[in-house]
């Protein structure tokens, strides 16, 4: 089937991510209707990565694969989204059989980097990979390598708030979205995006993709509606634990749907019957 959204966005070091939606995946798409909706929690079971200072990590490139040069940072956020995950579907001894040690965190981002790596070469829609071009991934094309890993059974998209809420619920997401400049230094002891001044008038930066681990508030209104504003999600980002509120970062529903449409959404699901 033919995509129905691409967007390719520039790269950044920090970024890497595009936005993909197909018509496949969309099909999978589950309409909220009325689920109950309270607070849960997702935190990966992987340290927060550093997807920069690959050097002063001691990862080489050029140890990880042939033909490439050592670089000291890699636009692989795809690829540390989709770690963070998988990290809570499966116990560490299932982890470390598929290779990826959740105890260490440099194992843990060479693992990333080759997750991203894969992920490159099932976008198809792309005529470069990593190896050797820093070319960026897309939610849809880590999901698709999870599956083929045999980590995932299946996976879903949402494309609205409440779909968002409901879906973690049940698990956590993978979220590509806009990255505005503002975003770099969030503000705050709770890092929530909401209280950036003028957030809205900063330029987009690029694409990033994160994992979104909580649903850490639920409110409503008077009339018995979600409040938007005072409904807030966790976001996991893979730039160090100096980033933010110890590596994480928060946004109200608000926020979502000011972007909404330049956000993607995916939920790479276990088969209950493996547990």
């Amino acid at each position: 089937m033919p995509d129905l959204k691409i967007k390719q966005y520039e790269m950044h070091p920090k970024l890497g991510r595009h936005l993909v939606l197909d018509r496949r995946t969309l099909a999978y798409r589950r309409p909220y209707s009325g689920e109950p909706l309270k607070p849960a929690e997702w935190e990966p079971t992987v340290p927060v990565l550093d997807q920069e200072d690959l050097l002063a990590q001691g990862i080489r490139t050029s140890q990880m694969f042939q033909g490439v040069e050592d670089v000291d940072a890699l636009g692989s956020c795809t690829g540390n989204a989709g770690t963070e995950l998988i990290s809570t579907l499966h116990d560490a001894k299932t982890l470390k059989d598929a290779g990826l040690d959740v105890t260490d965190p440099v194992a843990a981002e060479k693992w990333a980097i080759g997750l991203y790596s894969d992920a490159s070469h099932r976008d198809q829609w792309m005529d470069q990979n990593w190896p050797t071009t820093d070319c960026g991934s897309s939610g849809l094309g880590v999901a698709k390598a999870l599956r083929s890993r045999g980590l995932i059974d299946q996976y879903g998209t949402a494309t609205t708030a409440l779909e968002l809420c409901r879906d973690l619920q049940n698990g956590g997401l993978l979220a590509g979205m806009p990255w505005f400049k503002a975003w770099f230094e969030p503000v705050g002891a709770s890092a929530l995006l909401d209280d950036i001044p003028n957030w809205e008038k900063s330029p987009i930066a690029g694409g990033h993709e994160l994992y979104i681990s909580a649903l850490e508030q639920v409110r409503q209104t008077a009339t018995g509606r979600i409040d938007y504003k005072r409904t807030i999600i966790r976001l996991r980002n893979h730039w160090t634990r100096s980033f933010g509120d110890n590596g994480s970062f928060r946004m109200s529903l608000a926020v979502y749907q000011k972007i909404r449409k330049q956000v993607d959404l995916l939920q790479p699901r276990v088969d209950a019957s493996r547990h």
